[in-house]
């Protein structure tokens, strides 16, 4: 089976080396992180110590995966301060927001990819005690390996959205005689499977974990920190009080052709609000050019943050100072754009309104959390499918608004704000909810711990 399957990811490979190429000469991708993808060279994992305990390794895929697993990672390092804390990322976003949120661990790197030789390349470098997987990322090859050399893998905060069950559901009706025994296989060299729900719980069995080793633990999402004042956001704070701006509406991670949709969004509410701001926040650097062309060609002024000389998080740890006595937001911009990673979540303080950007368009939605831990109402469109169960208990408490098209997202600003009080309703519920939905982090601290103490390596 996992013949066949190194053969087929071969394969997979071979047809997507043009795509990787005209991707890596374009964007710069690819390219500089394939060594540690193939598990030939560790740089960050130079400096550790040869021996000693054995690491922590968490995989966290991408930038909400980083987000998610802060607080857990930050906790472990203070409870085994003796051991590397190590952690892998898949893409080039969560590689960078996690050198920026998580600088207290002692290597970052990059996951290997799913062969036997990388995976083993990458074990021999890292030499885990204990890897925990954030979500629920399958990699047969990877999974064996662990097996093989007794390292417990947790899963952890995992979840299986409607769109990846149904993904499963029509690869197990077209190639079920093979894919249902490989993934039983792997999954059986998973130590547990620490599921968000019950849902996911029963899903994660459906595809072959065994049933005594799934429990359901919550969601780490909603125990992620607060992020601290960024100097961008003192600064931005800072500007909108001098210039009177108002209503600032921060829509955060919009993906990909919903950029002019978040622009209809906010041309509804500047029909009644012609002094309003927009900061609109692309999910990913790759979009940043398109979004800037998006705006220009809506006949807005605006700013770029990388214009901005403002340090970012990362300088600001380091001791970069910037010159912001020069820089302002001019009257007549009405479009501030975060062309950076890191810096969104710091800016929802400041909100007036939110929009959570990916449900728009049939992308699965991303993460209402963030904005609805500062008090601030999320607005979403219909595809969240990603987080279905958090944007359903947000919406059935009053503590959300989910709207079907750009221009309701618009209509729903302009309702709350024409009400106060039943937007100070729905802010309070907003942030009640996570504050009492908090605790998945000490639950999986405490099955870590059974799988650490006395461990050697």
């Amino acid at each position: 089976m996992y013949f066949i399957y190194s053969l087929l990811m071969g394969l997979a490979a071979l047809l997507l080396t043009p795509y990787w190429v005209v991707k890596g000469l374009r964007h710069g991708k690819y390219f500089a992180n394939l060594k540690e993808r193939l598990g030939l060279s560790f740089p960050a994992l130079a400096k550790l110590p040869a021996d000693g305990a054995g690491a922590i390794w968490i995989h966290a895929v991408s930038v909400g995966e980083v987000l998610s697993g802060v607080t857990l990672a930050r906790q472990l390092k203070a409870a085994y301060r003796d051991r590397p804390l190590i952690v892998s990322t898949t893409t080039i976003t969560g590689q960078t927001l996690a050198r920026e949120r998580l600088p207290f661990a002692d290597a970052i790197v990059y996951f290997p990819l799913d062969w036997s030789f990388c995976v083993r390349c990458a074990f021999e470098a890292v030499r885990p005690s204990l890897v925990i997987v954030l979500e629920t990322e399958i990699w047969p090859n990877f999974l064996r390996e662990a097996g093989r050399r007794k390292v417990p893998v947790l899963f952890v905060s995992g979840r299986i959205s409607d769109r990846s069950f149904a993904r499963y559901q029509k690869y197990f009706g077209v190639f079920g005689f093979f894919l249902r025994p490989l993934l039983k296989d792997a999954l059986s060299h998973a130590t547990a499977f620490l599921m968000q729900s019950e849902k996911d719980a029963e899903r994660i069995r459906e595809l072959g974990a065994p049933a005594d080793r799934v429990v359901v633990s919550g969601n780490l999402k909603y125990d992620s920190e607060l992020p601290s004042p960024t100097p961008l956001a003192s600064w931005f704070e800072g500007e909108i009080k001098r210039s009177g701006r108002s209503p600032v509406i921060v829509a955060g991670s919009v993906v990909a052709a919903e950029e002019p949709l978040a622009l209809i969004a906010f041309g509804t509410l500047q029909g009644e609000y012609r002094n309003a701001l927009l900061v609109l926040a692309p999910r990913k650097p790759e979009q940043f050019a398109a979004a800037a062309e998006f705006i220009e060609e809506s006949h807005r002024r605006f700013i770029r943050r990388s214009a901005l000389p403002i340090p970012s998080p990362a300088q600001a740890n380091m001791g970069t100072s910037g010159n912001t006595a020069n820089s302002s937001i001019p009257n007549d911009v009405t479009v501030f754009l975060l062309d950076s990673i890191g810096e969104l979540a710091s800016l929802y303080r400041l909100a007036d309104g939110a929009f959570v950007g990916g449900s728009l368009v049939p992308s699965g939605g991303h993460n209402i959390l963030e904005p609805a831990a500062f008090g601030k109402v999320p607005v979403f469109g219909p595809s969240m499918e990603n987080f279905a169960e958090i944007a359903s208990r947000f919406v059935s408490a009053g503590a959300a608004i989910q709207v079907e098209s750009p221009e309701d997202v618009g209509v729903a600003w302009i309702e709350l704000f024409r009400n106060p009080q039943r937007m100070k309703g729905m802010s309070d519920k907003a942030r009640n909810l996570v504050e009492s939905s908090r605790g998945a982090t000490s639950r999986v601290l405490d099955r870590i711990a059974i799988h650490l103490n006395g461990a050697g390596r």
